[in-house]
């Protein structure tokens, strides 16, 4: 009996409602509507669901091959509010926006930018230029130009850090990278003569003045430039990659190099730094030889590894590559004294036998070699994500905040 039969009519099939497991995208589109909205591009998405744990295994879930393509899709999907619908004129005289910011800094930018960088290094060597050129040399007037010139270096470093490729945007944990970094880079100048006197049963009060390790200060003031070089070029081509990858795995495979590339070169310009700067002040002050250089070059690669970190949005893992070094050389000063009281001698020993097979600078050297090598690890993983690499005006636009220390995603 059909259903005319029966005199009862079938009711129309109707399409299956787009909400629900229908539409899974919509549950996601909800939850990150405020990531969506503040988009300027697909690949701001993808890089805030990579940081939220979502991977191209997650996106499969959603009806997408990876991340990527799920975040196209989120991005078409949800209207910028704050961002009123702009269509160009037709035709080949449409006049440009007002607002459009330029696509490439100006040259006279960049020569800027190249000079700030330049400061630190030529503000250090000028300053021991003028400390060996004063005339009728007195203990106040030296300590004068002294105090005036790490002033000026220390305001130049300060500039260059806040400008270009290796601005620091405010995330927590900024402060503990500052606090750490200035402890790493105290001991490298002071450091090796503190150990030196508290080795040799010192130091006494008064003593003798502190002698700072003048070749490795201006050896550091100089690595701002190859530092800011290095993560730049990492920078834009770490962009360029996420512009082409279409998995995570892809960008970790293209970006890997990149990262290698970037701390191998800075490693090689930082130790030609640091020799150069210990030919050319032999005589200034601060224990010499192989083993400082080797100290001065893995303090630099260090504080590269950690200020590429944070730029990246990573601050808590580079605070805490830092603050690993610190504590190993203040437990080698604890140690020393320790072995002081009775009964516990043999604690001084290790640190002891390092310096007499390679000098004070051995202890700085192996606290910064074994914190950037734990570093470097965590930066082929932190770093090699889309989260990392997210466009290059998205962090300040509309005052919003970047995505600050952003957890590894799984892979």
């Amino acid at each position: 009996m059909t259903a005319s039969e029966s005199g009862t009519a079938a009711p129309p099939a109707r399409p299956a409602p787009r909400h629900g497991p229908a539409d899974p995208v919509r549950l996601l589109m909800h939850r990150h509507r405020t990531l969506c909205e503040r988009a300027v591009d697909p690949l701001e998405i993808a890089a805030g669901l990579e940081a939220h744990g979502v991977t191209d295994r997650a996106a499969a879930r959603f009806r997408h091959r990876d991340v990527f393509s799920l975040a196209e899709e989120l991005y078409a999907r949800v209207p910028r509010a704050d961002e009123p619908v702009r269509r160009p004129a037709p035709g080949p005289a449409a006049e440009p926006e007002p607002d459009a910011e330029p696509v490439a800094p100006a040259p006279r930018s960049r020569f800027a930018r190249g000079a700030v960088q330049l400061l630190p290094g030529a503000l250090a060597l000028a300053t021991v230029a003028a400390h060996a050129g004063v005339r009728h040399p007195t203990r106040h007037l030296v300590a004068a130009v002294d105090a005036a010139g790490l002033l000026l270096t220390a305001l130049a470093l300060r500039l260059a850090l806040r400008h270009g490729p290796l601005r620091l945007r405010h995330h927590p944990g900024s402060r503990a990278v500052v606090l750490w970094a200035g402890w790493t880079v105290g001991y490298a100048v002071y450091g090796d003569w503190l150990l030196a006197q508290l080795l040799s049963g010192g130091p006494d009060v008064p003593g003798p003045h502190p002698r700072a390790a003048v070749a490795t200060a201006v050896a550091l003031a100089c690595a701002v430039v190859p530092a800011a070089g290095c993560a730049h070029w990492f920078a834009v081509r770490g962009r360029r990659g996420l512009a082409s990858s279409r998995a995570l795995a892809e960008l970790a495979s293209r970006v890997r190099p990149l990262l290698v590339g970037a701390t191998g070169s800075f490693l090689g310009a930082a130790l030609a730094l640091a020799v150069g700067a210990h030919l050319l002040l032999a005589g200034a002050g601060g224990p010499g030889g192989r083993t400082a250089v080797l100290a001065a070059g893995a303090l630099a690669l260090l504080l590269f590894l950690a200020r590429l970190l944070a730029v990246h949005g990573f601050p808590t893992a580079a605070a805490a590559g830092l603050g690993s070094a610190a504590a190993l050389e203040a437990a080698a000063l604890c140690l020393v004294l320790a072995a002081r009281l009775p009964g516990l001698a043999p604690l001084g020993t290790p640190v002891e036998a390092l310096v007499a097979a390679a000098g004070p600078a051995a202890v700085p050297a192996v606290a910064c070699a074994l914190a950037a090598l734990g570093l470097f690890a965590r930066g082929l993983r932190a770093l090699t994500g889309a989260c990392a690499h997210p466009p290059a005006a998205a962090p300040e636009r509309r005052g919003g905040t970047p995505l600050a220390d952003r957890p590894e995603a799984p892979r």
